[in-house]
């Protein structure tokens, strides 16, 4: 999905989710970050393959370090946007680590079925998730579609389940 929105959709739902556990703007980032390759491909007219090495796991696994390492220095500018949108997180590189990766792996695996060129399992010369269906092309963006709405609605519910909890500490467990 060259540079789209739909990444957003799992990223959203996911990262709200799993919010105890990841941290919620690097996981952002990384569901998106790999689209950089088909945008500089696109643009500046090369003769490269607009899912290449970024859009590996190898590669994915590189650019999920320098995300984290990145992540980690400039984190805590994120912080008042985060309290703006009452998303506000300790800052730690274990939830950062785990967001790059499972953010940048998830990408992988919703564009392998969707473009031939894509070679996840770089240097291995195969895309073994290929799907010559365009029925499960239009359900993998339909899905992403849903999980955006998805995440809104969660979203949304955030602050009545917060107000819930502390009116009642019994439902924290």
């Amino acid at each position: 999905m060259p540079f789209t929105p739909f990444h957003l959709g799992p990223a959203l739902l996911l990262g709200l989710i799993f919010f105890s556990y990841v941290d919620f703007p690097t996981f952002l980032i990384a569901n998106m970050i790999i689209d950089i390759e088909p945008f500089v491909v696109l643009t500046m007219n090369l003769g490269y393959p607009l899912h290449g090495i970024l859009h590996s796991f190898m590669g994915g696994t590189l650019t999920g370090f320098l995300l984290a390492m990145m992540m980690k220095k400039v984190r805590g500018f994120l912080t008042p946007v985060l309290r703006f949108f009452k998303l506000e997180q300790k800052v730690s590189l274990e939830h950062i680590l785990l967001a790059s990766f499972s953010g940048i792996y998830l990408h992988i695996i919703l564009d392998s079925p969707l473009y031939s060129e894509m070679r996840p399992f770089f240097p291995l010369d195969i895309n073994p998730l290929l799907s010559t269906n365009a029925t499960a092309t239009l359900g993998i963006y339909t899905l992403c579609t849903i999980l955006f709405i998805a995440g809104i609605a969660v979203y949304m519910a955030k602050p009545i389940h917060e107000q819930r909890k502390r009116q009642n500490p019994s439902l924290t467990h």
